[in-house]
């Protein structure tokens, strides 16, 4: 097997490893995920009396800071959200690459990946006990998907840029 086809299946293996993770977890229950109880247990009580006096309407619901275990859970879970599309989007971005895909294409093409997956995910959450897919969340999920096509293109600018500014590199 030749590297490159390693190197493929490799990134490969990682995607569809984060897939099913997403799918596992999105597979459980609200109450088996219920993060309350172990904040509760283990933030200290000055911490929680000490957040700010924060409200805002989330789909049609409260968050507020005057629920303090319920306020610190949605950031949690909103930023899980958005940590593992972006792992999932960098994950796909690399598969292609492997498969010699031009770096535009490539995070087109991860970027779009991991939106659908987004969406089914919501989706598959309708059928899932005490769950319910919120298109918010396909937005949500999309932050981690921009940040990550963010990255690849500031990276591909600052290559692009050091290419024209310094020449030729030497690679020993």
């Amino acid at each position: 097997m030749t590297y490159q086809r390693k190197k493929f299946l490799i990134w490969l293996l990682l995607t569809i490893i984060c897939m099913t993770f997403i799918f596992y977890k999105s597979s459980q229950p609200y109450y088996e995920q219920d993060l309350r109880p172990s904040l509760a247990a283990h933030l200290p009580d000055k911490l929680v009396q000490s957040l700010p006096d924060v409200e805002f309407h989330y789909n049609g619901q409260l968050v507020t800071s005057q629920q303090p275990y319920d306020f610190i859970e949605f950031f949690i879970r909103k930023g899980a959200h958005v940590s593992i599309f972006a792992v999932l989007t960098f994950l796909s971005v690399q598969t292609l690459r492997a498969l010699k895909w031009k770096r535009a294409s490539s995070v087109t093409g991860g970027a779009a990946i991991a939106l659908m997956y987004a969406i089914s995910d919501e989706w598959h959450q309708t059928f899932v006990v005490n769950r319910t897919g919120q298109a918010i969340d396909v937005g949500i999920d999309s932050i981690g998907i921009a940040i990550v096509v963010l990255c690849y293109a500031i990276a591909g600018a600052v290559i692009h840029y050091r290419g024209r500014r310094s020449g030729p590199y030497i690679h020993f």
